[in-house]
């Protein structure tokens, strides 16, 4: 029976010791942390937004596009919705097409797979930072106080984003030796940085606006949501949507007034004002920079201008973009340069929009891992 390694005890890692333990192998999860699962129980606001029913490569960014849709279609929305349904639960779309429990609990769903790992009898390390991973005709996986040898090695150690869960970025240096040197690393689905001097004025406001990127003077993204107003910057569910998409430079429009023409408020301000039309501390930021130009005021209802001037860093980033090259790797995301060592989830150079993309790459990966140990 071959012996299978799994670094990493989230999303990607559990996916793949529940595929691979089902079909016989005899599996260890290795996790630093003192619980598998910590970042899974966080998604979706803590709700679980497992995947989204409008899934293709376009939601993600990565040096293989195509080999990310070709894995999207061999494990899409509906076999993760299924897959997770035969450990139990019932998971629905909203109507935006995210996928939650119907419980919206994230932690039953890392219950779910607590469970399910439990019943397979998968062996479950604890406190386990693997520290180097070596190879002479076979693997040879060490920790502090510990080792263990493989025929085959997982490496689903997350990226570098939050931290507090336990993926800082060291996972990377294990494959190393092995020639793996991952792309610049930089956080994503994050909150942006912009304009100190406007936001702070407006800082706790939350409105749901429209919002576009802009490039030289080219929109290359648009979004509708929740944004919110911070004394750096703007947060909120558009925001991180946007923040995958936008850098250091680029212009952010805002639209406050999504439903209502410019005719309409232009209207509106000219007669009656901005009561009742925006938040009253907006509103006076409003007619604060226009300086009382009514014409001015309209424009800024339905254009309101920021610069990105950065964004916040990885402790507050929801996923890291950038990793190991998917090009590196073949079509069941084993090494080209290693036999036998497999990636999963977000340590790969595969990120993408907020609403579920990320946890279905997660689902995805370790299924096309499952499939390649298995062949």
């Amino acid at each position: 029976m071959k012996k299978i390694a799994i670094i990493g005890g989230g999303a990607a890692g559990m996916t793949c010791a529940v595929l691979l333990s089902r079909k016989g192998y005899s599996v260890t999860v290795l996790e630093r942390g003192e619980r598998l699962g910590r970042k899974l129980a966080a998604t979706g606001n803590g709700q679980g937004n497992v995947t989204n029913t409008d899934m293709n490569a376009s939601h993600y960014f990565s040096d293989d596009g195509e080999k990310v849709e070709r894995l999207l279609s061999r494990f899409g929305y509906r076999d993760a919705v299924r897959f997770l349904e035969s450990m139990g639960g019932i998971f629905l779309p909203d109507p935006r097409g995210r996928v939650y429990p119907a419980g919206k609990q994230a932690s039953a769903v890392v219950d779910l797979f607590r469970f399910e790992l439990e019943r397979l009898g998968v062996e479950t390390c604890l406190k386990t930072q693997v520290k180097k991973i070596a190879y002479d005709n076979g693997f040879t996986l060490e920790w502090e106080g510990g080792h263990m040898s493989a025929d085959a090695v997982v490496l689903a150690g997350g990226g570098k984003a939050a931290p507090k869960f336990g993926s800082d970025g060291t996972a990377y240096a294990l494959v190393k030796d092995f020639g793996h040197i991952p792309t610049p690393l930089e956080p994503s689905l994050v909150r942006l940085k912009c304009d100190r001097d406007i936001v702070k004025r407006i800082h706790g406001i939350r409105v749901d606006s429209g919002l576009k990127v802009m490039r030289e003077g080219k929109q290359i993204y648009e979004t509708r949501g929740d944004t919110l107003f911070t004394d750096s910057g703007i947060s909120g569910d558009a925001v991180f949507r946007a923040s995958a998409h936008a850098k250091a430079g680029d212009g952010i429009l805002l639209d406050f007034l999504p439903d209502i023409s410019y005719e309409r408020a232009r209207e509106v301000v000219a007669s009656k004002g901005l009561c009742c039309i925006v938040n009253n501390g907006l509103a006076r930021t409003v007619e604060y920079i226009a300086k009382g130009d009514k014409e001015r005021i309209a424009t800024l209802l339905k254009r309101f201008p920021l610069t990105v001037e950065g964004k916040e860093g990885f402790s507050e980033a929801q996923v890291t973009k950038g990793g190991i090259r998917l090009s590196e790797t073949d079509e069941n995301l084993m090494s080209k340069f290693r036999k036998g060592l497999f990636f999963a989830g977000e340590i790969l150079n595969a990120d993408g929009e907020c609403g579920g993309y990320n946890l279905q790459w997660a689902f995805t990966s370790a299924f096309a891992v499952s499939e390649g140990i298995c062949s």
